[in-house]
């Protein structure tokens, strides 16, 4: 008897231990931290609630956002879509919709679908860093890749019609006396498969148009302040739901999800 209590109570340790489940929240559905905060849940009330325009120097068009609420093509429910005039002909910048509340360091979970080859968006980590979202691309510039940073990791993308999510870390840059001493860092899971890890972002990269410090000092001018989540409008059918976002506050240079 006392031999199957010390199984059961050590089984039960490990079933309870921190690092032993972490990746059962990546990927596809998956759900939120209680102390997470749901960023876009698909309805037109919460995408104009938590949401807004980023008005950089190429900003054209106007509030009320005018990306749709649409069906889930896959699934039930509503998902957004961004497809604003301003951005025809891929004209970013003009459209580009950001969270009204900003970031430092913190763990972002986004579900994304590209309706048709050729797709074309991105996610922005503090208005600056992006987390490129482009079908058919595997280069630096391509899908998944911290854009100019890394390969892409297409082996992992679901493809054009299905849904695929990211799931990131990020740490911020650090400052000492208004100087930078410490790069920002990513780790990113993709459909579930680990595909970044550590990436130190060197520079905003894409100018002013692409986001915060993009115009300053050819983007490696980077200031503390911290920012907001961003979705790219490039004038492509690329719809977003269940994005959700876990501030946290990383002491350590590490970005790594425990597994």
């Amino acid at each position: 008897m006392r031999f199957t209590a010390l199984i059961t109570t050590l089984f039960a340790l490990i079933l309870l231990s921190p690092c032993s489940s972490v990746r059962a929240d990546v990927g596809l559905g998956a759900n939120a931290p209680t102390d997470a905060e749901i960023l876009l849940d698909g309805s037109r009330e919460m995408l104009d609630q938590k949401w807004t325009y980023w008005e950089g120097p190429r900003f054209s068009s106007s509030l009320p956002i005018k990306w749709k609420v649409v069906e889930d093509p896959i699934d039930a429910g509503t998902v957004v879509m961004s497809d604003d005039p301003a951005a025809a002909g891929g004209k970013y910048g003009t459209a580009d919709i950001v969270t009204k509340k900003k970031y430092n360091d913190f763990r972002l979970h986004v579900e994304f679908l590209v309706m048709k080859p050729g797709g074309n968006s991105g996610v922005y980590l503090q208005n600056r860093y992006e987390i490129q979202v482009l079908d058919g691309d595997k280069t630096k510039h391509g899908m998944a890749a911290v854009i100019n940073e890394t390969e892409s990791p297409y082996h992992a993308y679901n493809g054009t019609g299905k849904w695929n999510a990211y799931d990131i870390t990020f740490r911020a840059a650090r400052f000492k006396d208004g100087k930078l001493v410490e790069k920002p860092l990513v780790s990113m899971y993709f459909n579930g498969k680990k595909v970044h890890e550590n990436v130190t972002i060197n520079k905003v990269w894409g100018g002013a148009n692409s986001g915060l410090d993009g115009g300053n000092d050819n983007g490696f001018g980077i200031t503390d302040t911290p920012g907001g989540i961003k979705l790219q409008c490039e004038g492509h059918d690329v719809r977003y739901r269940n994005i959700w976002i876990q501030p946290l506050e990383l002491k350590t240079a590490d970005t790594d999800f425990k597994e």
